[in-house]
């Protein structure tokens, strides 16, 4: 048990040191809606801050971004106190490592909130953000994202999607850490879930 929990928390402090590294490059390097080209047109870097949820959705303006952050911290809690719990009984590592994805993901995106706009000057389209600024009050903060992977627009004739980019979201790393945890747990632990 000892040795299982200490390689998530080591799993789960690499994922998030790994989430703030490229966060914190891209908003000290990058002006706002600046690309980068990686895979040519298909895969670029893309810095655009998020105000609220995922895909950039608001809620509610400083009042919702106050309790989306409480939200975050408090499933963050949840998990947390889950892992610990199952770390006790015999579940499967598998299990435990898609848990913690999921957590590193959770708190990285938890960080820019509450820190961001109290560490960072205003990131603009016109010059790089710089440490040492403040841009927003405690609980406040953007949530950097950056990868953007338009890998085609649907052709005019197809109904509803036509003219569209196929995959428009732009995301973080810390995104990718939940969204693969969670696909990872139901491919391959639906049946734990459903005991549980």
């Amino acid at each position: 048990m000892k040795n299982r929990g200490k390689f998530l928390l080591l799993l789960g402090i690499l994922l998030v040191v790994i989430d703030q590294v490229i966060k914190v490059l891209v908003k000290t390097h990058m002006t706002l809606g600046e690309s980068i080209p990686v895979l040519g047109n298909w895969f670029q870097l893309l810095f655009v801050e998020n105000k609220g949820m995922a895909f950039g959705m608001a809620f509610g303006g400083v009042v919702g971004k106050y309790l989306l952050t409480v939200f975050r911290l408090v499933l963050f809690g949840v998990l947390i106190w889950w892992i610990s719990k199952l770390l006790k009984q015999s579940v499967p590592t598998g299990v435990l490592v898609g848990l913690t994805l999921i957590t590193a993901g959770a708190f990285g995106n938890i960080v820019d909130c509450l820190c961001y706009g109290l560490i960072f000057s205003e990131s603009t389209y016109e010059a790089v953000a710089t440490l040492g600024g403040s841009y927003a009050p405690f609980m406040q903060g953007k949530v950097v994202d950056m990868f953007y992977f338009p890998l085609w627009t649907w052709p005019d004739w197809v109904p509803w999607l036509g003219g569209h980019i196929f995959f428009e979201p732009v995301f973080n790393f810390a995104d990718s850490c939940v969204t693969c945890g969670a696909i990872y747990l139901i491919l391959f632990h639906w049946k734990f879930f459903a005991k549980e």
